[in-house]
């Protein structure tokens, strides 16, 4: 409607002009010759200020009034002189093309000021998201460059691997619908009558989601640069946040540290007092047998809470730094015989098996292994049940030495299997059953790993099965064959 005003306008002006300009020339007595660049002047200002359509009704009328008034006989549409035609023509088709060519280039130059516009807005745009935090980014407040620079009344994000939309703003019904379609067709879209444009985000060759805009102008123009615009601020907000949290898991940890190597070293100075006082208590004198009991099981559980202490110290220790084994001779089987035995005593509501083939042997750090191991075993005395059996078998599997620690009557469910060797993980059973610390298997796993071996999970027998962690070592011909030890001394450590 305004175009249409705006040209009508504009033909008027010119059709006041054209009269003007007639009377004028008419009165001062001019020739076809004479009024023909006055005609063609007046006809491209009027190009410079209005459209083609105007311009192109002001260039007809020009020519009628140059035939009628100025190109004899006068007074009549009709021309008898040759060279007059000729004249009219190139007037004719000098006028359109002047008002053609103005117009392109008005056009372009509308254009052009419409894209610097644009551009200058997007540049605010990520200039203002730049400046928020990363709290804004799940906030309103992330809506608000938008709604300043285009208008966007709501956003919806879908994020393909929370599988789950996100709005922000005011949305119409269908927004959130309309977002996740795009993703799963992998193409954008835009709907004129509900003001809903949608883009999707991808990140190389791999399709990462997609964005909707409501209420935003001229989407074919800005919705792809606004979607890469706002996927970029959401990585960076994602990038943030992770740095954060591993700087702050950081912290924590030397933190934790601390605290772990104060406790031991606070514990082990009473731990030795309790000893030597009752070691102390049985030389004192005579003791009947049920003193003598008490002081003895004073000395054992003391003893038990030092070691524990120590394996504490050292499961922290190990748990954040970098496992450096070191590697000699280890009859494996006498290993495993000397910690069932040991488990077997402090476990005596639970059965314990060491099947092993006699003298097997392979490279390997003995104080770690023992503390693998004994991880292991531990955790199938804790969760399993009163009465069942825990059972340690040692073979050979092709170039690797197996230890397999097994426990009767528990499971591990499915979706867990993958999760138990992760830091701080514990399932849903275990942590109803018995308190720990999640660091176990994950610990006994890095020892596995430093030794090139490994640690899985095996199951056995359906879906209340039993549980059967593998802990396997190269053996020691592999070591030989590949040379990845020398002795020193007599001692084979690792390079």
């Amino acid at each position: 409607m305004h175009t249409a005003k705006s040209s009508l306008k504009h033909i008027a002006i010119g059709s006041l002009g054209v009269a003007l300009l007639t009377f004028v020339s008419f009165q001062m007595g001019m020739d076809l010759a004479s009024a023909i660049p006055l005609y063609l002047c007046l006809v491209v200002l009027l190009s410079l200020i209005g459209d083609f359509g105007s311009s192109l009704f002001v260039a007809a009328l020009s020519a009628g009034c140059l035939d009628f008034f100025f190109t004899r006989p006068l007074f009549s549409l009709y021309i008898n002189n040759p060279r007059s035609v000729l004249a009219l023509v190139a007037f004719a088709l000098t006028s359109l093309v002047i008002t053609k060519l103005v117009s392109q280039v008005r056009k372009e130059g509308i254009s052009a000021r419409m894209q610097k516009d644009r551009l200058d807005r997007l540049y605010h745009l990520a200039e203002g998201l730049l400046h928020l935090d990363a709290e804004a980014a799940a906030g309103r407040t992330f809506l608000d460059p938008f709604q300043r620079l285009f208008f966007v009344t709501a956003i919806c994000i879908f994020d393909a691997e929370a599988g789950v939309p996100r709005i922000i703003g005011d949305a119409e019904p269908g927004l959130a619908d309309k977002t996740r379609d795009a993703y799963i067709r992998g193409a954008g879209m835009d709907e004129a009558e509900s003001g809903i444009s949608v883009r999707c985000t991808r990140f190389g060759a791999r399709l990462k989601g997609a964005i909707g805009f409501q209420g935003l102008k001229d989407p074919a123009e800005t919705a792809t640069a606004l979607a890469a615009l706002t996927t970029t601020f959401l990585e960076r907000t994602n990038a943030f946040r992770q740095a954060s949290a591993a700087a702050a898991a950081e912290q924590a940890e030397v933190y934790r540290s601390a605290v772990l190597d104060a406790l031991a070293h606070e514990f082990k100075t009473p731990l030795a007092t309790i000893l030597a006082a009752a070691g102390g208590l049985r030389e004192a004198g005579p003791l009947d047998a049920a003193q003598v009991e008490m002081a003895e099981t004073v000395e054992s559980e003391a003893a038990r809470l030092g070691s524990l202490t120590s394996r504490l110290l050292r499961t922290a220790r190990l748990e954040k730094e970098d496992i450096k084994p070191r590697m000699e001779l280890t009859d494996v089987g006498l290993l495993v015989s000397r910690i069932a035995r040991q488990y077997g005593e402090r476990s005596p509501d639970r059965r314990i098996i060491a099947d092993r083939d006699d003298c097997i042997e392979t490279l390997a750090d003995a104080e770690l292994l023992r503390l693998a191991v004994s991880q292991l075993v531990e955790n199938a005395c804790k969760y399993s049940e009163l009465g069942s059996t825990v059972s340690l078998k040692i073979e050979r599997q092709g170039d690797f030495v197996a230890i397999q620690v097994s426990n009767d009557g528990s499971s591990i469910p499915p979706n867990e299997r993958r999760q138990v060797f992760e830091r701080f993980y514990r399932g849903a059973r275990a942590r109803q059953s018995t308190s720990g610390s999640g660091l176990g298997l994950y610990v006994a796993r890095k020892i596995a790993l430093a030794h090139g071996g490994s640690l899985e999970l095996e199951t056995r027998g359906g879906a209340e099965c039993n549980v059967v962690f593998s802990l396997k070592l190269p053996s020691t011909k592999t070591e030989v064959h590949h040379d990845i030890h020398h002795v020193v001394g007599g001692r084979v450590a690792a390079k």
